[in-house]
């Protein structure tokens, strides 16, 4: 099949286009939000192509993989094909709701005709999907190996933008947790991290990685801390288990179904939390331990075979 996506999330359309299809990924000129076309920092294979907005609109399309509301216009603007009509779609929400559970509409809520693909249980249970049918289809990581070396007594964090976010990522709680053990905040937009926090850069050291450095500069931590309050499921702490760290973390959105009892720590009580930070950073042989459980746990569940095994069975089902 030909499928046509926008390149809007890296690590997972990395791990979607290892599949057996071919991929039409848009591209204009000034390589913006809606034409980025090929990733620059993920290795993606040949079969996926760039197309400009002209040759869309003669290009053979079996399916449209959504992932932004303004898609659907767009897709029909460039390719003269109305997606869920003309053209098999899906609508895949990568997000949890911005505002409340009770009071935030999905954008597709009124139409029945795309399927809305969530990525975690519970961003499905949060969304009010209204009409549009509803599944999921968990995050499958192309997996790194087990590289955890654990030798330097820091919590390895990953976040994008961390100071503008705030809140949203457990921006505000990172202070605690520098207090039990030093932090490698790795991400975009960390520079000026340690400034707005007020703290030292021996407490806070920040790096701006390209995936190939990130995972062996996590590798090199003692454990992985995830203080986010409130977004879906991040790649980075399934790549995190994959590496073999083991995990500290809030108990908050689809958390606790990933990580497990087994793979760390996971909890909403500032003591349990600080606690387990200063446990895995002063025993580095229960920290590896942990982390070949978590390893485990999550080679079982998100795995990219697994992944494409159940995009192969929607894209039959949408296409049929």
């Amino acid at each position: 099949m030909n499928i046509l996506l926008w390149h809007v999330h890296g690590s997972w359309t990395t791990s979607f286009v290892q599949g057996p299809h071919t991929y039409l990924v848009p591209v204009t000129p000034d390589r913006g939000p809606d034409g980025l076309g090929r990733a620059r920092t993920w290795d993606w294979p040949a079969s996926v192509r760039e197309l400009t907005p002209d040759e869309l609109r003669s290009a053979t399309i079996d399916m449209v993989v959504l992932q932004r509301p303004h898609e659907i216009d767009l897709a029909y603007e460039w390719t003269g094909r109305r997606p869920g009509t003309d053209v098999p779609a899906v609508y895949l929400e990568h997000n949890s709701p911005d505002g409340t559970a009770v009071g935030t509409r999905h954008a597709l809520a009124g139409r029945d005709d795309i399927p809305v693909v969530h990525v975690t249980h519970f961003n499905r249970l949060m969304w009010d999907s209204g009409r549009a049918p509803t599944t999921v289809i968990e995050h499958g990581i192309i997996d790194p190996g087990h590289r955890f070396t654990g030798e330097e007594r820091r919590a390895a964090v990953v976040v994008n933008e961390p100071v503008r976010r705030g809140r949203t990522t457990g921006t505000d709680l990172l202070p605690r947790f520098a207090a039990q053990v030093p932090l490698d905040v790795f991400g975009m937009g960390t520079d000026a991290l340690a400034g707005h926090l007020g703290l030292p850069p021996e407490r806070c050291r920040t790096r701006d990685l390209t995936q190939g450095e990130l995972h062996t500069a996590m590798a090199r931590c003692r454990l992985y801390l995830h203080p986010v309050r409130w977004t879906s499921l991040g790649l980075s702490l399934l790549e995190a288990m994959f590496l073999g760290l083991p995990v500290v973390a809030l108990g908050t959105t689809e958390t606790a179904e990933a990580v497990g009892k087994e793979s760390g720590v996971v909890s909403n009580r500032f003591d349990v939390l600080e606690q387990a930070v200063r446990d895995f950073a002063e025993d580095p042989d229960r920290a590896r331990e942990t982390g070949l459980r978590a390893r485990a746990a999550v080679q079982g569940r998100y795995g990219v075979e697994r992944f494409l095994d159940d995009w192969e069975l929607l894209m039959k089902e949408v296409t049929r």
